[in-house]
């Protein structure tokens, strides 16, 4: 009933963000959890979270793969204006090491300084972490590890062989579409405990409809496939992955 993950600021929603957020509404989500992944998106994420407020939350960072584009004064700026507006987060991120994306090690380094960074700000705000790592799961849960960061949600997780220790620090995992075409996913899901899932989209990609742009009402698909999996009721994955969300986040919102 929650998508813990997607993101509205997103071009392909231009024109449709008030249809995206009704059709959610109508559709009986209870919130909506978007990801500002870029300095430029700030100011649509805040005003989206003011105008659809208990409804929309929203989370902040700088995506890792996008490393590149900042200087250390530009970061500075940018953490200034979240702490400014921290009372319109519910978390920082989504950050982390993506090695995917960036191969040279000169910019791998500055990754993970800028997701310690993040580290840093989200204790600093008191925050949970949302976390993107693709291609660097064992370095990114050492990094979250040394810095003993206790709230974790960790987007799109994907590493099967550190499923247990995920688990174990108690941390969250989401899961999108990519069940129903990823085996790996599906073994992730079997294995880890409903109370540590919450539902996600990372919409507007990730469609099962293909040349369509995604949106929060496709968690109903993924919580329809997870119940499938674990051989569950859909209820109680819609109110479970809910519940989790919520209480992670401490969201102001009534289930």
């Amino acid at each position: 009933m929650i998508d813990s993950h997607c993101h509205l600021e997103q071009k392909e929603y231009s024109g449709v963000r008030e249809k995206i957020v009704f059709k959610a509404k109508k559709e009986g989500l209870k919130s909506i959890i978007t990801c500002c992944a870029h300095p430029k998106d700030l100011n649509l994420t805040l005003k989206l979270t003011e105008k659809h407020k208990f409804f929309v939350f929203a989370t902040a960072s700088i995506h890792p793969e996008f490393i590149k584009d900042f200087s250390e004064e530009d970061v500075q700026t940018y953490f200034n204006s979240l702490i400014k507006n921290k009372k319109s987060l519910v978390g920082v991120g989504e950050t982390g090491l993506d090695y995917w994306w960036i191969k040279e090690t000169k910019w791998r380094k500055k990754q993970k300084k800028l997701f310690i960074k993040h580290l840093k700000l989200a204790e600093k705000l008191n925050k949970p972490v949302v976390i993107h790592s693709r291609e660097a799961s064992e370095e990114t849960i050492q990094t979250l590890e040394t810095f003993n960061v206790k709230k974790v949600h960790w987007h799109m997780f994907s590493a099967y062989n550190l499923l247990k220790k995920v688990v174990g620090n108690g941390w969250y995992i989401s899961v999108n579409t990519i069940i129903y075409k990823s085996k790996k996913h599906v073994e992730i899901v079997k294995e880890a405990p409903l109370e540590k899932i919450m539902l996600e989209t990372d919409s507007p990609w990730l469609s099962l409809e293909k040349g369509k742009i995604n949106d929060s009402t496709s968690i109903k698909l993924v919580a329809e496939k997870i119940a499938q999996v674990k051989n569950v009721d859909f209820e109680e994955v819609w109110h479970t992955c809910g519940r989790n969300t919520a209480k992670f986040y401490s969201l102001p919102i009534h289930l």
